[in-house]
This record gives structure tokens, C-alpha cells and sequence, in this order.
């Protein structure tokens, strides 16, 4: 009778270690810990908000609130976001027109950019969209190269120290590129 307990015990033991074996090859380990209640959690430090505070409504006849509606006194996350970077605009206080700081900036950003570049900066990115399609990761394995032209960081910045030495153009003189290395014959293959 003792025996027949004891292999009871010891077929539950091995079932549950069994058990928890299988649960920690179903997943990875953190997964199976964040399911268990294992880890802590912090929450995300950009998505918590402030709430605001609590005031006195300005009769003393109570309105009940509606399911549903915003908060009265809560402002959005955008006009957060703008009272911190623009109190002006916040406040509601009108501009009066650009500063002679903000015109300047304007002007030495150069020309202005013509009205058709959002539609040749799309254009150039479908061109530039690869086919990552099982067919196509299946046939073109290898990374392709990078497209553009590599600078140089060290000798352009010779280079425009020398210029601004000289009192010349950043323009002036060639950039300087880094040549790419010429592959072997089975270079490419492996």
C-alpha cells in the first residue's frame, strides 16, 4: 500500500515536472515568466499623462457627468505637446508675423523648395522599395549593397577646415569618397 502511494507521488512528480518542461519549450523564458506573473511590468514613461487637478465647478449646482465625454479640465496629449514647446500658441495669443531671427533662418536656408517634392520624394521611394516576398528572400539571399556613395568623414572635414582656412566655398575642391573593395571571383557566392 506504501508503494502504490510513494509511485502516485513520484508519477504526479514526474507528470507536473513534465508539465512545466513542455510549458518552457512552448515559448521563450520571457514570455513564460510574463504569463506567470514573474516579471514586473513598468509602464511606458511616454505614454503616462497627467491628470488634471481636481476643481470646484463654478456654480455649486452639481452637473452630472456623461459616459463617455472627455474630462473638462484634461487637455489633450497634442496641446500638451504644444504648450510645452510653444507657450505662445498655447496661451492663444496670435503671432504677430515671423521674427528677423525667423527670416533670417528662412532665407539662409536657401531657395525655396519647388511645389511638386512630396510627389518626387514618394516617387523615389517606391523606386526605391525592394520585393521582400518569400520568392523573391528565396531566389536573392544575399543583402544587396547599399545604394549611394560612402564619405568619407575625416577627409571631408580636412577638407572644410582647409576651405574655411582659406576663406573659400564649402563648395570648392572634390569630397572625398571611400572606394568600395572589388570582390574575388567566389567573394560574391558565399
Amino acid at each position: 500500500m506504501g508503494t502504490s502511494r510513494s509511485r502516485g507521488r513520484l508519477l504526479a512528480t514526474l507528470l507536473l515536472t513534465g508539465t512545466a518542461l513542455a510549458l518552457t519549450g512552448c515559448g521563450n523564458s520571457d514570455t513564460l515568466s510574463r504569463t506567470f506573473g514573474l516579471t514586473r511590468d513598468a509602464p511606458d514613461e511616454f505614454t503616462v499623462t497627467t491628470r488634471a487637478p481636481l476643481s470646484m465647478p463654478p456654480d455649486f449646482s452639481l452637473r452630472p457627468p456623461r459616459p463617455g465625454a472627455p474630462r473638462p479640465m484634461e487637455q489633450s496629449e497634442r496641446n500638451q505637446a504644444e504648450q510645452a514647446l510653444v507657450p505662445q500658441m498655447a496661451l492663444g495669443t496670435p503671432q504677430a508675423g515671423d521674427s528677423p531671427g525667423q527670416d533670417a533662418l528662412v532665407q539662409a536656408a536657401g531657395p525655396a523648395a519647388s511645389a511638386q517634392i512630396r510627389q518626387q520624394v514618394d516617387a523615389d521611394a517606391r523606386m526605391q522599395q525592394t520585393n521582400t516576398s518569400f520568392v523573391s528572400k528565396l531566389l536573392f539571399w544575399q543583402t544587396p549593397e547599399p545604394p549611394g556613395i560612402v564619405v568619407d568623414p575625416q577627409k571631408e572635414a580636412q577638407r572644410l577646415r582647409q576651405n574655411a582656412a582659406l576663406g573659400q566655398s564649402p563648395d570648392i575642391g572634390d569630397t572625398p569618397i571611400i572606394q568600395p573593395q572589388k570582390k574575388g571571383w567566389l567573394e560574391g557566392i558565399f
